[in-house]
C-alpha cells in the first residue's frame, strides 16, 4: 500500500469545546489508484488530504506513505517527503505569480532535483501549455492556471498525487477537460491519486469512491 491511514483521530478546539473532525477513520491506497473522496462540507475530507500531505499531524493513529509514518517525521522530513513523494495540486492554483508558466512547471521538479526538460515539453504540449510558456500566471484563464498546476506537480513525477477540489474555480466544461487531462496524466506516470470532490459525476472517473460523514467513512 502506498498510503494508509489506520485509526486516525483529529480533533480542534473552538469555543464550544473539541470538535472531532476525523473519528477513527483506516483506508488504503495502492499504488497507480486513483480514489475521490465525497462528502458534505466539514466531513473531513480536506483534513484528511492535509494530513495525507503531512501539513497537519493525527491526534491519536498512524498515516503512512510508502511505509514511513508521516507522524513520526520532524518539520524537515514532511517538507522533503512533499518534495520528493508527494504531489498536491488544489483548487487555488497557487502559482508563483513573479514566475514565467515555464519556470512554474519546473519548479516543483527542480526542488526534487528531477528536471527532465524532455519530460517538461512533453507535459507542455499535453496540457496546451506550449505556446504560454513565456506568460505570468496573471495573463492566463482559470483553465489556463490550473493546467499549469497539474503540470507543475506532476513534472516532478511523484509517487502520491493529492488533489483538493481541483476545478472547483473552473465552469463546468473547462473542469471537465482539465480533469481528463489530469486522469491521463497521472496515469501514465503510474502516480496514485487522492482526489477530493463534491461531485458525484467526476468521482465515478475515478477507481474507487468513498464517502466522509462525520469524520467516519460509509
Amino acid at each position: 500500500m502506498l498510503l494508509t491511514f489506520t485509526d486516525v483521530f483529529k480533533r480542534y478546539q473552538t469555543a464550544e469545546g473539541p470538535l472531532t473532525v476525523l473519528d477513527g477513520l483506516s483506508l488504503s491506497l495502492d499504488g497507480g489508484e486513483t480514489l475521490a473522496l465525497t462528502g458534505e462540507s466539514g466531513s473531513g475530507k480536506s483534513t484528511l488530504l492535509h494530513l495525507a500531505a503531512g501539513l497537519d499531524q493525527a491526534d491519536a493513529g498512524a498515516v503512512r506513505i510508502d511505509g514511513v509514518e508521516i507522524g513520526a517525521l520532524k518539520d524537515t522530513g514532511r517538507a522533503a517527503m512533499r518534495r520528493e513523494v508527494v504531489g498536491l495540486i488544489f483548487q487555488q492554483f497557487n502559482l508563483i505569480p513573479s514566475l514565467t508558466v515555464g519556470a512554474n512547471l519546473a519548479f516543483h521538479a527542480r526542488l526534487a532535483g528531477r528536471h527532465d526538460a524532455a519530460w517538461q515539453a512533453d507535459l507542455a504540449a499535453r496540457l496546451g501549455l506550449e505556446n504560454l510558456l513565456n506568460r505570468y500566471p496573471e495573463q492566463l484563464s482559470g483553465g489556463q492556471q490550473q493546467r499549469v498546476a497539474i503540470g507543475r506537480t506532476l513534472g516532478a513525477r511523484p509517487k502520491l498525487v493529492l488533489a483538493d477540489e481541483p476545478t472547483g474555480n473552473l465552469d463546468e466544461a473547462t473542469g471537465d477537460g482539465v480533469i481528463a487531462l489530469m486522469l491521463n496524466l497521472v496515469r501514465e506516470t503510474g502516480a496514485a491519486l487522492l482526489m477530493v470532490t463534491h461531485s458525484q459525476r467526476l468521482a465515478e472517473r475515478l477507481d474507487r469512491r468513498i464517502h466522509l460523514t462525520g469524520g467516519r467513512i460509509l
